[in-house]
Parts: C-alpha cells; sequence; structure tokens
C-alpha cells in the first residue's frame, strides 16, 4: 500500500505545514528523524500527540520543504523502526542533540487515584509502583500548561483511561497516568488524569535556565519516596 502523504501535510498560514499522522510512533519517528536530518527552510519542529507542526523562514521554502517531507515520510515508511532512537518533544533542543541524562523526580505514592489505577491494570498498588518507578520515560511533547510534559514509556503497560469526571482542581506536583502517559502536573489545574503521587520538585520555574524542568527529549525516572523522606 502506497500512502498518499502530499494528503497528510497541510498549510498551517503561510510560513508552517501540520503533518497529520495519527499514531504517537510515527509523530516521534518523525521529528527524531527532522532533527537528525534538517531539512533547508525548517526553523522549528513542534510534534504533538498525533501531528507535527514544521514552521519555516520564509514562504519561499514552501515547495521544497513539502516535497523533502513526502520524500522523508515516505523512506521512514519503509525503514523498521529503530529502537534505540530518542523521542524528542515539544521546542527545539540545544545544538549538538538530544541531553540523554536523566531527570530523577521523587514521589510519595499516596495518590488518590493509586487504588483505582491497581484494579484496572490488574495489578497490586506496589506492582503499580514498580511498573512507573521501573521505567525510564521519555517526553514526547510539551503541552497543556508551560512545564506540563507528556511522557511515554517504551511498553505503555501502565496505560489506563482518564477519569469519568474532572476534577475542578489538582495540586502543582501531582504525578499521573492517562491514556498511555505520565505526567507532573506544574502548577494548580483542573484536570481528569489519575493520580499516583506528588513530588515537591518544581516543573516549572519562570527564573530558571531552562524553566521547565522537563523539555525536548528528557528522560525522565521517577524515585519512590518513604513517608519518613
Amino acid at each position: 500500500m502506497v500512502n498518499d502523504w502530499n494528503s497528510r501535510i497541510r498549510p498551517a498560514g503561510d510560513r508552517a505545514m501540520l503533518i497529520t499522522l495519527d499514531d504517537p510512533r510515527p509523530v516521534q519517528r518523525l521529528a527524531s528523524a527532522l532533527r537528525v536530518h534538517a531539512i533547508a527552510g525548517v526553523q522549528d519542529v513542534l510534534p504533538a500527540a498525533e501531528t507535527v507542526l514544521v514552521t519555516m523562514h520564509a514562504v519561499s521554502y514552501g515547495t521544497q520543504v513539502r516535497r523533502e517531507l513526502v520524500a522523508l515520510l515516505d523512506r521512514l515508511d519503509q525503514e523498521p523502526p529503530q529502537p534505540d532512537s530518542p523521542d524528542v518533544s515539544r521546542g527545539t533542543p540545544p545544538e549538538g542533540g538530544l541531553d540523554d541524562d536523566i531527570v530523577e523526580i521523587p514521589v510519595r505514592y499516596d495518590g488518590t487515584d493509586l487504588p483505582e489505577v491497581a484494579r484496572l491494570l490488574d495489578l497490586s498498588v506496589p506492582e503499580v509502583i514498580a511498573a512507573h518507578t521501573g521505567t525510564v520515560w521519555r517526553c514526547a511533547f510539551v503541552g497543556f500548561a508551560p512545564g506540563f510534559g507528556y511522557l511515554t514509556s517504551p511498553d505503555g503497560r501502565l496505560t489506563v483511561p482518564r477519569r469519568a469526571q474532572a476534577r475542578t482542581a489538582i495540586p502543582p506536583g501531582a504525578v499521573a497516568l492517562a491514556g498511555g502517559y505520565s505526567a507532573v502536573y506544574p502548577r494548580g489545574t483542573p484536570g481528569g488524569w489519575q493520580l499516583i503521587g506528588r513530588t515537591d520538585l518544581r516543573m516549572w520555574v519562570v527564573d530558571r535556565d531552562p524553566p521547565a524542568l522537563v523539555r525536548a527529549g528528557s528522560a525522565i525516572r521517577f524515585v519512590e519516596l518513604t513517608s519518613e523522606e
């Protein structure tokens, strides 16, 4: 089957194109490939859950960028995925590639929804905690609020649905699961994710450099804290 990639590339203003791929994994592959094999005229690459937004330096690059995007998509479609290729996130990483240093986030696993998450996964609470801390998560993209990173795991074994009814207020530092992602709420906000714990780390500090603790391509490991720590 030959994909009609042109139909998946739509203009987004006069200096951007939106590629719709309908699945997070090809989104991450495309965004990673665009970081490694830069296309002339491309200013930035902004992945989301099922799309990649490509912005350009000038309108004049439009035809060339579209042609090279189609060729790249076709090549990726014919190549097997590379298991060790890093995910990328919204925002341009520093020159030289992605930072593979693991960000450790200490967590007290006392979230209100932890028993329900265990029930949904047919696991015990300690097994959920072991799975969450035993995974190196990757930030697939950032959205919803500054510093809110959507973290993916290699196997997706902690995939649970959002709550049937969202909460009107979730405190900053809440650690949560929903739809195959994990995340830490950077500030108090409404939300419908399943709360499994909390951390004292500040995910977003305006006067910090960079402000976001979790950024493009970050690798994250959650570390369990005991009640005495």
